[in-house]
């Protein structure tokens, strides 16, 4: 039944590209963005389990290759089956390092040097697939443009930034039927794949709880003026509350179902007074007239605590924190009825009672449950590289995905949601950390969208430069 419904959603999706396809492109979408409160009750085409017809080849533009991006030009350009035909960065010494890089004659088109010379390369007639590696509050603005233009977005995390532009993006997907992928490559990490594919079996029972977190030192790389174009990303930190939420929070969801049988209903949030960011920004202004301007801003407190509850009464835990000397953790844990797994502090652990299994229990548990994907590719993936190579799986998936027409692991919907707890702890951490709902972006068909499947279903035919 599962198959025979994928089919009729895929062959649905085919049907309306064909006969009202050229009727949404000739009107295109308000960017002005929706305000949730309007759009919360909206019916539309879902997303969930939508497959885009194949691309045999997927041609590629970059949009941002000041840090994430250039490593993502890299993995890309490694796998058969794609063509780079444009790379964007307003700084041209950066896009032209890139395509320097591209293998082959034909090198990629350079857009450079205006602030909106991405629009020029989302507009091109031989781009199917617009990757976005920008500073965060030019993720949304850049994906709505690239979709109205008939492109499938790819976003590096967070997706958006505020709640409107959340639903904005959802609206656009659903309306043109392209596809808005979250970047979230953890969800491609060994150990989360693994217990993903142990909790679909069964193996730890009925969920009740997980736990990420982002814990990352960046307090030094956020001050200083080479990290980060425009020091965009130190002023993200004017904000407070769990700026950064989806590194955690992707594979639990994927865990849980969340949209696929589960919601989230509200969060709480709470965080610490900042110990570090204000003071440092004083002590380097005192020296440095360049950081004048950031020492009369306050910044988030070094640890916020958000805590979700599901629709079917789980509870969620995220922490962040960037700005205290700890070591790098993103917390995978978690605990059912019948097991935990748990990730960070190192070893990799996973128990069924009151003792962890022994590292010969925990290899036999990791050749039995090693999914279909890493079977295929995760040793080469390890070789290309990308945190361990979990980034060039979630690059080849995509790709493999848009060649295959098939529905992507990640679709619009995770990349709103998973999105959206950073605005909303925000929210909540101002109200004294009273609860905040959170939006159902599925508009209630998280009751019946169909899981996320490990399986390659027909796909897995993608192979590597």
């Amino acid at each position: 039944m599962e198959t025979s419904r994928r089919n009729f959603i895929r062959l649905a999706g085919l049907s309306s590209l064909g006969i009202i396809g050229n009727k949404l492109m000739a009107n295109p979408v308000d960017l002005t963005l929706a305000s949730s409160a309007i759009n919360n009750n909206r019916s539309s085409f879902n997303m969930c389990g939508y497959a885009a017809p194949k691309l045999d080849v997927v041609r590629v533009g970059f949009i941002g290759v000041g840090n994430r991006g250039a490593s993502a030009v890299y993995r890309i350009d490694h796998i058969q089956g794609v063509e780079i035909n444009a790379i964007c960065d307003i700084r041209r010494n950066y896009a032209e390092k890139s395509a320097h890089a591209v293998k082959g004659s034909k090198k990629p088109a350079i857009y450079a040097d205006k602030e909106e010379a991405w629009k020029e390369l989302c507009d091109r007639n031989d781009i199917d697939l617009i990757y976005i590696c920008t500073p965060w509050d030019l993720h949304t603005k850049i994906a709505l443009y690239a979709m109205k233009a008939g492109k499938h977005v790819a976003i590096e995390v967070p997706a958006a930034t505020t709640v409107d532009e959340c639903w904005a993006l959802v609206e656009t997907s659903e309306k043109y039927q392209k596809h808005c992928m979250m970047l979230e490559n953890c969800c491609y990490d060994f150990f989360e794949l693994m217990t993903l594919n142990m909790a679909r079996q069964g193996m730890f029972g009925e969920i009740i709880h997980g736990e990420g977190a982002y814990i990352h030192d960046l307090l030094n790389e956020n001050f200083a003026k080479n990290s980060y174009y425009d020091m965009w990303r130190l002023k993200e930190n004017f904000k407070n509350g769990n700026l950064y939420p989806t590194h955690g929070l992707g594979p639990i969801c994927q865990i849980m179902d969340i949209n696929r049988g589960d919601k989230m209903e509200y969060l709480t949030s709470m965080s610490s007074k900042d110990f570090s960011m204000g003071s440092m920004a004083k002590s380097l202004a005192a020296k440095d007239a360049f950081y004048e301007p950031f020492a009369k801003h306050s910044y988030r407190g070094n640890m916020n605590v958000t805590t979700i509850k599901t629709h079917q009464g789980r509870t969620i835990v995220l922490e962040h924190d960037v700005s205290s000397p700890r070591p790098y953790s993103r917390i995978h844990q978690i605990s059912g009825t019948k097991g935990v797994a748990q990730k960070w502090p190192e070893p990799e652990r996973i128990a069924f009672g009151h003792d962890w299994l022994s590292p010969e229990e925990m290899k036999r548990l990791e050749e039995q449950y090693r999914p279909e994907i890493v079977q295929k590719v995760g040793e080469m993936a390890k070789k290309i590289g990308g945190h361990g190579g979990m980034d060039m799986m979630m690059d080849w998936r995509l790709i493999d995905c848009l060649r295959n027409g098939l529905p992507l692991d990640q679709d619009v919907y995770d990349a709103a949601l998973w999105s959206v707890i950073a605005p909303l702890s925000e929210k909540s951490v101002k109200n004294r950390s009273n609860s905040i709902d959170v939006p159902d972006f599925t508009r209630g068909k998280w009751k019946i969208n169909l899981k996320m499947e490990l399986t390659l279903n027909g796909g897995g035919t993608t192979s590597f430069k």
